[in-house]
């Protein structure tokens, strides 16, 4: 008799369910070859798991669970982000609005950053839904999202090209973008991780600082990793208005650095090419937070021209400086900032 493996089931169960609710027992039968009696057997352990519920007796239909899982592949070519958002994953997950709202923003913006940048050929995207949170991974066979930034713009290393997208307004192409998607889908869910070129940027909402590392073992393409907790009040309006001019107008005109991303580990931010460096496209915005959670000490060269100089040449931007210890403090308070 032929046996099969739950994991596979596992797999494709939730788009199953939604699929033929009224006849998945025997279509999932002829499936995978087994009597529908051996598959009423399967149905009933997902069942208990909290994969499937069942509505009926005699001939039970079934829904999805608490437990949902959705995983597709997709050619770039041609691909219209919005279409495998409504066709593969809406219909398959029960989410709160707002969580929906969050989700879909971030399926269809990440999606659409593999066909327009990535230069690869395929992506897969993958949603599960457990008891209290969602998750959802994206990947793609690209060349990696800091080295397609790096050579776009000329930039010495990865490193640089993450601290320039974690601004945001960057893109490669600004005819068709603002450079606003993966800044503010890097806020959306709790957890972001983003691995590409054997980095990891991970950021987090305890943690709002991001924060990079080696990862040697992912190679090819960009992967993005997001989580988020079901019962989350958070709101997309939310997080555009949190960086936004004012009430009633969301213009993109404050954004946040994290200062760790800036030097490398063990290295200081000393120079004053480390304070352009970072300084480098802030006309873009009004405001500027600049995290120095986890940055032990600053020198003065770097403090003077990023506080006096850079806000000499460009009164109209407010460079908020948070997190900072009794040493940098005393260091901005030197260059003219209280």
């Amino acid at each position: 008799m032929a046996k099969v493996e739950l994991q596979v089931l596992k797999s494709g169960i939730t788009r199953a369910a939604v699929t033929d609710p009224k006849h998945l027992c025997a279509t999932l039968a002829k499936q995978h070859g087994v009597s529908t009696s051996t598959m009423a057997k399967y149905l009933r352990v997902l069942t208990a798991e909290g994969w499937l519920v069942r509505e009926g007796t005699s001939r039970p239909a079934y829904q999805p669970g608490v437990l949902r899982d959705v995983s597709r592949s997709y050619a770039l070519e041609g691909l219209d982000e919005q279409t495998p958002w409504e066709r593969d994953f809406a219909p398959c997950f029960n989410l709160p609005p707002n969580i929906m709202r969050l989700a879909h923003h971030a399926f269809t913006e990440m999606l659409n950053n593999a066909v327009d940048h990535s230069g690869g050929t395929r992506a897969s995207v993958s949603m599960r839904q457990n008891r209290t949170h969602l998750h959802m991974l994206l990947r793609d066979d690209g060349c990696g999202v800091f080295n397609r930034i790096r050579t776009a713009f000329q930039i010495d290393s990865p490193e640089v090209a993450l601290l320039e997208l974690s601004k945001g307004k960057l893109t490669t192409q600004p005819e068709f973008h603002t450079g606003r998607g993966l800044f503010f889908t890097s806020r959306l869910f709790d957890v972001f991780d983003l691995y590409a070129n054997g980095l990891t940027y991970q950021r987090n909402q305890w943690q709002r600082g991001g924060w990079l590392k080696a990862n040697p073992a992912h190679s090819t393409g960009t992967a993005i990793f997001m989580s988020i907790a079901l019962n989350s009040p958070r709101t997309l309006d939310e997080v555009f208005a949190a960086h936004a001019k004012g009430e009633g107008d969301l213009t993109f005109s404050r954004t946040e650095i994290a200062m760790r991303l800036a030097h490398s580990a063990g290295e200081a931010l000393e120079s004053r090419s480390q304070a352009k460096r970072i300084a480098a496209r802030l006309e873009a915005f009004d405001t500027v937070d600049l995290d120095f959670e986890g940055v032990d000490a600053i020198g003065q060269a770097f403090a003077d021209e990023l506080f006096r100089v850079f806000g000499n040449r460009h009164p109209h931007i407010r460079l908020q400086p948070r997190n900072m210890n009794a040493r940098i403090s005393a260091m901005v308070a030197q260059a003219g900032v209280v």
